[in-house]
């Protein structure tokens, strides 16, 4: 590429937009606090399920969508004019290795609950998606977007279990998003529905470009914050946080060991953690009332808590849930 036209792409690409470094920098802090509030209940502080409920769970849902929404902006912002091929590679290939290193990690310190899709593999995986929508017509991100979006309210508010199949259960269907029962994973991020946040990111980016929009959100400033000069690290700090937060959750169990948990409190947080993946909340709790019960009678709630039981295949406890299941129905 000569001079003349290595100017010319420079000042066709769109301006350093401060204000999305500020918020990419503020959905990594409200993040810590989210894993912070993991670590506690790991330790012990908060009852099993805290973190996997409630108004943590809906934090927990907001923080991804506005990280995946300015995966999408990022990458419609870096990809004009044209995309840079070194430095996408590059990028994709840093995510990519640190999503494998998290899996790894994962599956040798916690290995029935380890992270196989998680918000950086779905990343490194729309990325590559993204990245043929970037160079198609507009038309076809603003398509995709409202297909992801329609196909969210009918699995959230339509016929339940409509998209969904067991045929998607195993890890390496998982992925994609449809699965009934998906294998469990202390971070589950699947494509859908998760594309939808990241299609509608990468759609109003490409509006955005169009309207000089992005010129107007680049003269807010911002820049300079401290949350923006974070954001622009926002790998690096994802990939430190979280030893960092552990070994502080570590450090103070030391000092001050949490208190005792109640047995009836943990069971009920964990099943209705679990059961909400699939199920409604009202019907989850009439589920995991009725199976403390039985286990209770049977005297098998202490064993269960041990982990002396295997669930899969204790014929005990799963006469429990089926019968528990019908009840709730």
């Amino acid at each position: 590429m000569t001079l003349p036209a290595i100017e010319a792409d420079a000042a066709a690409r769109p301006p350093r937009i401060g204000l999305l470094d500020t918020a990419r920098g503020v959905a990594l802090i409200a993040m810590a606090t989210y894993h912070f509030s993991w670590d506690m209940e790991f330790m012990g502080y908060l009852a099993p399920g805290t973190a996997e409920t409630g108004w943590l769970k809906i934090y927990a849902r907001a923080i991804a969508t506005t990280f995946l929404f300015i995966v999408g902006i990022s990458l419609a912002l870096s990809s004009t004019p044209e995309v840079r091929w070194p430095s996408f590679w590059k990028r994709f290939g840093m995510i990519a290795a640190a999503a494998a290193l998290i899996s790894i990690a994962t599956r040798i310190a916690m290995p029935n609950e380890w992270i196989y899709f998680g918000i950086l593999h779905c990343i490194a995986v729309l990325t590559l998606i993204g990245v043929v929508f970037v160079r198609l017509p507009l038309a076809f991100t603003l398509i995709a977007t409202v297909g992801l979006l329609a196909a969210w309210l009918i699995d959230n508010f339509g016929t339940p279990g409509l998209l969904r199949s067991s045929f998607f259960d195993p890890r390496y269907l998982a992925w994609i998003g449809l699965a009934e029962m998906p294998e469990r994973s202390n971070d589950y991020v699947p494509l859908f529905p998760w594309a939808a946040p990241f299609f509608a990111g990468l759609s109003f980016a490409s509006i955005a470009l169009r309207t000089r929009l992005a010129h107007r959100l680049a003269a807010l400033g911002t820049g300079s914050w401290w949350t923006a000069r974070l954001g622009r690290h926002s790998l690096a700090f994802y990939l430190v946080h979280q030893p960092v937060l552990i070994a502080i959750a570590y450090g103070l169990s030391l000092a001050v060991p949490p208190p005792k948990p109640d047995p009836v409190e943990t069971y009920l947080k964990q099943c209705n953690a679990a059961c909400v993946m699939q199920q409604g909340e009202a019907l989850c709790r009439s589920f995991c009332q009725c199976t403390l019960q039985k286990l209770q009678t049977q005297s098998l709630l202490t064993p269960l808590q041990a982990g002396t039981i295997d669930i899969e295949n204790d014929e005990r406890v799963q006469t429990i849930a089926a019968e528990c299941s019908a009840e709730a129905q």
